[in-house]
């Protein structure tokens, strides 16, 4: 049972920034970030969660069987998250490329201290053993409104690419020859760009990614010397009671500051064909994924190829929901969809060995999911995209981006469309 204290603050924004240094002190933390987005799916406008009482983690041999024991037996709020190669225990299937980060496939805690923002109200979930701590903990983060930060900021990172434009090409025209063979129709291939022997500060990332892209699913994670800083615009999967909810994301276009030519710019993805057909291909998939759970007849598509504006893209997204049993346990639902399908490919099986075979690093945290598990067993998962992540203990920085490619796929646009995705965290870095 977790003691629940609520409070009134005035300056949220400087609130919340005093919440994640505080957080800095403790090995386990996660923070989500909704940036004000409308969200009619959404229960909270931030929430933090530090300091394991519990944890599971492990690598991907038998992970979703030990998540889903863990999970009842906590009967509490567990964070954390899902890695890519979490596909290993679905299926037949392997990760064999480089891997310079080394997170583990699975980590979940239960939180000691849970911090949660709605409005202007901040509600302290604390554990009974540290529930005396609520007070002191709410009068010096109170405390700390005002102070600076004074860590100094990261100079001369050189980015490089784990594949050069040349090989990328090479590597989209052999998916293409898969797709014209009649392997797959589908299937997103990714790119790693990468930085080694640096040291950076994860905070500062996270404000300044935070500050260029405003996204609705925006994460700070850490475990132990890894950390993910992300800025993801991509719901994975929800649970609301006996509802899931998936909002697959294919189609972006570019930003432009004169709104005549913003407009036309989102008008133009709205109405492309191909990024409608890409986008419309991965609601099939994620309408079969839900269709195992569901209960007969109730998959239905809420919303098809609706353009979204950030920050720094329009996105294309759907909506897509289903009905479950009641009894239905909450870790064979994410097993049953797992990975996501905006990720992978169709058909995802035959996608995701392509894939494995023509990428140049494993994707790792790279196109999993972070997220949380309620004592209800509802949960709410994103997509981990448009994210740093970082291993401080060994000096190196990775960020990954991706692209759908069809039978329609021009290797030179859709080589523009990874630059245009990792322009935020390139920038970021790069300063």
């Amino acid at each position: 049972m977790r003691k629940i204290v609520a409070f009134v603050v005035s300056d949220i924004p400087k609130f919340k920034e005093a919440l994640l240094h505080w957080a800095r002190q403790f090995e386990e933390v996660v923070w989500f970030e909704g940036n004000g987005v409308q969200d009619r799916y959404g229960s909270f406008d931030a929430l933090l969660a530090v300091d394991a009482l519990t944890s599971i983690l492990t690598d991907t041999q038998e992970a979703f069987d030990g998540l889903q024991e863990y999970q009842h037996l906590a009967q509490d709020w567990i964070f954390g998250y899902l890695a890519y190669d979490l596909k290993n225990d679905i299926e037949s299937l392997g990760s064999n490329n480089f891997d310079g980060l080394h997170f583990p496939d699975l980590f979940f805690f239960q939180p000691k201290k849970m911090i949660r923002i709605i409005g202007n109200q901040v509600e302290f979930h604390y554990l009974k053993m540290v529930d005396d701590e609520i007070d002191s903990d709410f009068a010096l983060l109170c405390q700390n409104i005002c102070k600076k930060d004074e860590i100094s900021e990261e100079k001369n990172i050189r980015i490089k690419m784990r594949i050069f434009k040349d090989e990328y090409y090479r590597q989209v025209q052999k998916m293409l020859e898969h797709i014209h063979r009649g392997d797959i129709y589908e299937a997103n291939f990714c790119q790693e760009f990468y930085a080694e022997d640096i040291q950076v500060d994860p905070i500062k990332l996270f404000a300044k990614l935070n500050a260029v892209s405003r996204a609705p699913f925006a994460t700070f994670l850490k475990l132990n010397d890894k950390y993910l800083i992300s800025a993801s615009p991509e719901r994975y999967l929800k649970k609301i009671g006996t509802k899931l909810i998936s909002q697959p994301i294919k189609g972006t276009a570019k930003r432009f500051r004169d709104p005549v030519k913003d407009r036309a710019s989102k008008h133009r993805l709205a109405n492309d064909p191909k990024e409608r057909a890409e986008n419309i291909m991965i609601v099939d998939l994620v309408r079969n994924d839900l269709s195992k759970s569901a209960v007969k007849g109730s998959v239905h598509v809420v919303e098809l190829c609706k353009v979204y504006t950030f920050e720094q893209v329009h996105q294309m997204i759907s909506t897509v929901s289903a009905v479950v049993e009641k009894g239905k346990n909450p870790v064979e639902l994410i097993r049953e969809t797992f990975p996501m399908g905006s990720m992978t490919g169709a058909p995802k099986i035959s996608a995701m060995k392509i894939i494995e075979e023509l990428e140049a690093f494993r994707r790792g945290l790279y196109s999993g999911a972070v997220g949380y598990f309620e004592p209800s067993g509802n949960f709410d998962f994103n997509v981990v995209i448009r994210s740093i992540l970082y291993n401080s203990s060994k000096n190196y920085v990775s960020y990954a981006v991706g692209g759908a490619i069809t039978a329609k796929a021009i290797p030179d646009k859709e080589y523009e469309e990874c630059l245009l995705k990792a322009k935020a965290m390139r920038e970021v870095l790069e300063g």
